[in-house]
């Protein structure tokens, strides 16, 4: 497949179904170190006046570090027939193997340096503009929550992130 930009605006609003029926790839980094985890939760809308999405990371996964030491991220939505390498990078850990090495994807790189996948179907390029952890305070309906925090908390931290790039796959003729 060969990505080219699209605008924001030209994006079907199956986009905003993206969290619900697939699992992409998240990747922050640079050219030099990276990694990538898969992602369920995160939300695609305006903030700002700006494009944005946001993404919620927990400060144990290893991506944690290269989001909070990098400008940028990606969110890469990989074809189904990768269904292997998604499996790989939502169970295993960056910090015991070389998961993207193992996973069989090629990195390719924006023109500031960001990591994304070649094989995604589509990819957002975002600028971080704002970071904040997860709070137990700011939770109005804490059955919500329950499932998904223990006594001891273990709280994400979101990321919002401009989409400074849109780049999709061509369709192509058979």
């Amino acid at each position: 497949m060969k990505l080219h930009p699209v605008p924001p605006d030209a994006l079907s609003p199956e986009i905003f179904r993206l969290f619900q029926k697939r699992t992409p790839l998240l990747t922050a980094g640079d050219q030099e170190r990276c990694n990538t985890m898969t992602i369920g939760w995160g939300q695609l809308g305006t903030l700002w006046n700006k494009p944005i999405c946001t993404v919620y990371v927990r400060p144990e996964r290893f991506t944690y570090q290269f989001m909070e030491a990098n400008p940028a991220y990606t969110l890469s939505v990989i074809p189904k027939e990768h269904q292997d390498a998604l499996t790989l990078c939502g169970t295993k850990s960056g910090r015991d193997m070389d998961k993207i090495k193992e996973c069989g994807l090629t990195l390719a790189y924006t023109a500031s340096g960001t990591p994304y996948f070649a094989e995604a179907e589509l990819v957002l390029v975002c600028r971080k503009l704002y970071a904040q952890n997860l709070e137990i305070a700011g939770v109005i309906d804490r059955k919500t929550i329950s499932p998904f925090y223990g006594a001891h908390g273990n709280w994400h931290r979101t990321y919002t992130g401009e989409v400074v790039e849109i780049l999709q796959a061509e369709e192509t003729k058979d």
